[in-house]
């Protein structure tokens, strides 16, 4: 990894300054990619793009800032685009501060400005030496999320047409999945889910494997393509939509399930029995359990330590399976008719197994 430390005036990086919205932001002459295409919108609030004027002008150090040079010795700015956007901002007069705009300010005040040196490391190394150290730097300011940080690594045909389908404001993905899927374009949180996903399906140890083989192919239609089958699995399978249905991981239960076939209609129903019965604690789980049959999924409602101690009396403390005598600590609260048989969490159908016996019955 090779890590250089250059003085660079603002004069040098306003110059060919371009804010094309989601189409990204360049700078210095056309070679800074300050923000890429699709990456977040601005985020800083107006005290704080504020204060990184008066910073300025005071002739304060703000804090360092982090280039990539690229192959073709262009750049990507890794770490301060919100430092950079909001003195390029500034200077393209689409705001004042404190009731000055740059064009009413006299020149030798300009000329601060313009003057004023940002202090950068200029950064060359391979894609695992870049991203490890970038993410020991990422300690300060409007830290960047992982899936931002593997964007700057992985540059390239693949990543770009991938942003096109993920991470754009109400982009096809979204689009497509909102009503399922929590994630959101902004901060790469929709892609990186998309890559979850896949990578789990593809059983790659992670997501920098998957972009890093994929990152000089012609376009990202493998993933596109299986994120849409994945939802139109889950829009097959479902057909009743439950706002509980948002934020499940589909894209694990389909790499598990989809090649089973499924009686949606009693799905359906079976989903309506679930959701009505009290003694489900977790409503979403019941879209798992549909499928894998866990128990566990569903957060069943379990003997409170009261019943418990009503159960242990009533049996004197003897194991019914073993007739052994224990202490209360030694036993579990166990259901006589076992919930998918249609035995509730109730004293009358409860009983204090040991341990041991409590686990032989489990695993029956």
């Amino acid at each position: 990894m090779k890590i250089d430390l250059k003085e660079i005036c603002i004069r040098e990086i306003i110059d060919g300054y371009v804010d094309s919205q989601e189409e990204g932001v360049l700078g210095f002459g056309g070679k800074l990619n300050i923000r890429p295409k699709y990456q977040r919108e601005f985020i800083y609030d107006e005290k704080k793009r504020n204060a990184v004027i008066e910073t300025i002008n005071k002739g304060f150090p703000l804090n360092v800032m982090y280039w990539v040079r690229n192959s073709d010795n262009s750049f990507e700015l890794m770490d301060g685009q919100q430092r950079t956007v909001s003195f390029c901002q500034y200077v393209n007069n689409d705001y004042s501060v404190k009731d000055r705009a740059f064009y009413n300010l006299t020149q030798p005040e300009r000329d601060k400005i313009l003057d004023y040196k940002c202090m950068i490391y200029i950064c060359e190394g391979n894609e695992d030496e870049k991203l490890s150290w970038f993410r020991t730097i990422n300690i300060a300011g409007e830290r960047l999320t992982d899936q931002e940080l593997r964007n700057a690594m992985y540059t390239g045909n693949w990543l770009t047409d991938a942003k096109r389908h993920f991470s754009k404001s109400n982009c096809a993905a979204y689009n497509l999945s909102n009503k399922y899927v929590s994630k959101n374009p902004i901060r790469q949180e929709l892609l990186e889910k998309a890559l979850e996903w896949k990578i789990n399906e593809e059983k790659l140890p992670t997501i920098e494997k998957y972009m890093s083989v994929h990152q000089h192919d012609s376009n990202s239609n493998e993933l596109w393509l299986y994120f849409m089958n994945v939802i139109e699995w889950v829009k097959a399978t479902f057909i009743t939509y439950q706002n509980e249905m948002k934020g499940i991981d589909w894209g694990i239960l389909y790499n598990r399930h989809h090649h089973k076939i499924y009686d949606t209609q009693k799905i359906q129903q079976k989903i309506l029995d679930l959701r009505l019965d009290d003694e489900v604690g977790n409503k979403r789980g019941i879209y798992e359990y549909i499928l894998s049959g866990n128990e566990k999924t569903l957060n069943l409602r379990v003997f409170s330590e009261s019943e418990k101690i009503v159960m242990f009396e009533r049996q004197k403390g003897l194991c019914p399976h073993c007739h052994s005598k224990y202490s209360i600590e030694q036993m579990e609260g166990d259901h006589i008719t076992p919930w998918h048989s249609g035995g509730k969490t109730d004293i009358s159908n409860g009983q204090m197994l040991c341990r041991e016996c409590n686990r032989k019955k489990g695993g029956n």
